[in-house]
């Protein structure tokens, strides 16, 4: 395990204040060993290698708290429809015909992608994660993994769990803990009460939290409403499947006392603002869930439905669209870089990430701030929100490994991984 010493700008997301222009992060293997200004550094500290970052700003490795990997795939497949026909006449179909490969292939791509725009750890559903699994293994990232389940009959709803059982017990705490495993039950609304409940009960025994979508759209209010005369959320705290780890992704359409439940069972939010507007589904109220203490991260969700998966452009789209509805001092910077880090971590459970702190896993990145989009410097923060794009990452650090040294990936081959995700996306649409 290597020793480093990092000099550059340092955001350490422990606090507004706290911003270090001369500074230096000390790392000894997994861990941070020190933050602080110049100097800093423990006496006797003897580093493997120094990075000189000068004029780079690191922070905390951003957290993608919903995303579906391996639809990079469809990326430009099925654009401009609504939610409902989308997956039910293009993305199901389309991944009718995917093979376990092609989920492989498609989430090294989703891999390359996060690594050059920051993301360290991601929260992923779908279908065949244990080829996910391999693909984060081989990156060498972060990710919480959880197998999508939709019960449209017994049979499938069985096997789609005994997958995610599987799943947990052959990499759950993984490539040294880099991985965790959730259950992805996909919806109230394609989920019944019972198997839901039985989801529960077989993560409740393994110890493993839920990641679900929540009350994306106003046609699933209605539909929840039509079957059980309730809503979504109302109706999972009557089935009994709220409490323990939950990620809820969207949450678009909530009442306060909805806000209150949220709160009352520590329900962790994955807000995806592009997604929600390129679907057209509604802007969820984060201002209202921040003010109850209730923990939020963002999430891209999957390619086909944002379109990319850069963090910085989602965390610029969530401030803005909250000062469109509401007012400018709506999801300030700051706010947002929390939500993309620190808040990311809360929702997913992880509580030594998303700050840069001693005694924290050893996950960073830096952005090149020796650009004329980030002049005059007035607010750094500001800055990383509203100006910074994914490709300005130029170092990622997981694990206190480096993964992305001066922009060039080192754990993945990005050519051939584009070349095999294009061949077999080709493949995949001629046979639907």
């Amino acid at each position: 395990m290597s020793r480093y010493l990092i000099r550059a700008m340092i955001l350490p997301m422990t606090d507004a204040q706290d911003f270090y222009p001369q500074g230096e992060i000390a790392i000894d293997g997994d861990r941070i060993v020190s933050v602080g200004e110049r100097g800093t550094a423990p006496a006797g500290f003897n580093p493997d290698r120094v990075l000189d970052l000068t004029n780079h700003v690191v922070m905390p490795g951003l957290i993608n708290t919903h995303t579906h990997a391996a639809m990079t795939l469809l990326r430009g497949y099925a654009d401009d429809m609504p939610l409902m026909p989308w997956l039910q006449e293009k993305v199901w179909p389309f991944e009718d015909k995917m093979t376990p490969e092609d989920i492989y292939w498609g989430s090294s791509l989703a891999l390359c992608e996060m690594l050059r725009s920051g993301t360290t750890t991601m929260t992923d559903m779908y279908i065949s994660e244990e080829e996910t699994a391999r693909a984060v293994l081989e990156s060498g990232t972060r990710a919480l993994l959880s197998r999508g389940m939709i019960d449209h009959n017994k049979e499938a709803g069985n096997r789609s769990l005994q997958e995610n059982i599987e799943l947990f017990r052959k990499y759950h705490n993984a490539g040294d803990g880099r991985i965790k495993i959730m259950f992805g039950p996909h919806a109230p609304y394609t989920c019944s009460g019972e198997f839901l409940l039985t989801v529960k009960q077989e993560a409740d025994k393994l110890g493993a939290g839920i990641h679900i979508h929540l009350a994306e759209t106003e046609s699933e209010i209605a539909t929840i409403r039509e079957r059980y005369g309730t809503t979504p959320l109302c109706w999972l705290e009557q089935q009994g499947i709220l409490g323990g780890q939950i990620i809820a992704a969207h949450c678009v359409y909530l009442n306060d006392a909805e806000l209150d439940i949220l709160k009352r069972y520590n329900v962790g939010v994955a807000h995806n603002p592009e997604s929600n507007m390129k679907l057209s589904s509604g802007t969820a109220r984060i201002p209202e869930m921040l003010k109850r203490g209730i923990a939020v991260g963002l999430g891209t969700d999957g390619a086909s439905s944002n379109n990319d998966l850069d963090m910085f452009g989602e965390m610029r789209s969530a401030s803005f669209q909250q000062k469109l509805l509401g007012s400018p001092e709506d999801l300030k910077a700051y706010e947002v870089l929390k939500m993309a880090t620190d808040g990311g971590a809360t929702v997913a459970g992880l509580k030594d990430l998303g700050k840069l702190q001693p005694g924290y896993k050893a996950d960073m990145i830096s952005i090149d701030f020796d650009q004329p989009h980030f002049y005059p410097r007035f607010s750094i923060p500001s800055h990383l929100v509203y100006c910074a794009r994914g490709g300005d990452v130029r170092t990622v650090i997981v694990d206190g490994k480096i993964l992305m040294e001066d922009g060039r990936l080192l754990t993945l081959d990005e050519q051939k991984i584009c070349r095999e995700a294009e061949k077999r996306a080709r493949r995949i649409a001629s046979e639907v």
